[in-house]
């Protein structure tokens, strides 16, 4: 093997950097792999003036939904608007052609409203107890659709 330097990224950079790897490995994926239809999509909801309210940010690979951010405004939590960016991601990974959903989640909160949703756990990670952080668990979700 020639010379290889390893180095950390300064942050200006590091999106361009996480592009490049991300783009490699996905080519490499679909060179080795059965291909289905890989896309992203973005969600917004917003109010009469414009402002953002809530979103949503997903892709499909494998015939698999996968969402990756869903944030609501707490001034309209509770009035239903995570039910329904949920339901459009869905709805749209279906006309995709996938088969099932997943997520990750770390709080609490979100994890009862996935459940709410139909999601259910597939794994957890979480932190030993008597050490930095002993309460944090991260739950990872599925639904199929």
């Amino acid at each position: 093997m020639a010379y290889v330097e390893i180095s950390f990224v300064e942050e200006a950079d590091a999106k361009a950097v996480t592009a490049t790897i991300e783009d490699r490995l996905l080519h490499a994926l679909a060179e080795e792999n059965e291909q289905s239809n890989n896309e992203s999509f973005v969600l917004k909801a917003t109010d009469e003036t414009g402002k953002i309210l809530g979103g949503l940010s997903a892709s499909t690979s494998y015939d698999w939904l996968l969402i990756k951010l869903l944030w609501v405004d707490d001034k309209v939590r509770g009035a239903g608007l995570g039910r329904r960016l949920v339901q459009l991601a869905e709805h749209e990974a279906q006309r995709l052609g996938c088969n099932a959903a997943w997520l990750d989640t770390s709080n609490e909160a979100a994890h009862r409203f996935y459940l709410g949703l139909g999601y259910e756990d597939f794994g957890v990670l979480a932190n030993p107890p008597n050490r930095r952080l002993s309460s944090h668990r991260r739950w990872f979700m599925k639904k199929d659709l």
